[in-house]
């Protein structure tokens, strides 16, 4: 029964191959003359815990639509950062905007030690053992996100 119900929705999604977090939903309002017109946006990272992450940013009417939407967007925006044995190669940090993040390498077994957004994108990226900090004070998870993206495109790969 259940096969016949699957076979006339036609909708069996196939399974991504990143794994994917919603990390803010703000409701964003415009006002116009005949009252506010109110859209969601979404922030949303994408990973396939093997070196690449990527965050995506988008708006709709509703947010089903904005999380499809900002995904389609952290697709068009991946980056490979460089693993060596579930850790970073080397300390780095970056800033955006108000925002402040240091990333470090820890040994192995440690996990990770971050709070937040860094943990998110880390754990997304595959990177099992760092040490983070968001030394500024805001609370913005938007630019904590792209700072902890800055700081992980900083990281040189040595040979």
């Amino acid at each position: 029964m259940a096969e016949r119900l699957r076979k006339f929705r036609g909708r069996e999604k196939e399974k991504s191959e990143y794994d994917q977090k919603v990390l803010d939903v703000a409701r964003v309002t415009r006002v116009v003359a005949g009252g506010r017109r109110f859209r969601f946006r979404t922030v949303v990272v994408i990973g396939n815990r093997a070196g690449k992450v990527g965050i995506g940013i988008d708006k709709a009417q509703d947010v089903t639509t904005a999380v499809e939407k900002a995904v389609a967007n952290a697709k068009k925006n991946l980056v490979i950062i460089p693993i060596k044995d579930t850790t970073i190669l080397h300390e780095v940090s970056a800033k955006f905007g108000a925002a402040v993040v240091i990333l470090k390498p820890a040994k192995k077994g440690k996990g990770l030690v971050a709070g937040g957004v860094p943990r998110v994108i880390c754990d997304l990226a595959g990177i099992e053992n760092v040490t983070s900090k968001l030394v500024s004070r805001t609370t913005n998870k938007l630019n904590n996100a792209r700072a902890t993206l800055e700081a992980l495109k900083k990281l040189k790969r040595f040979e």
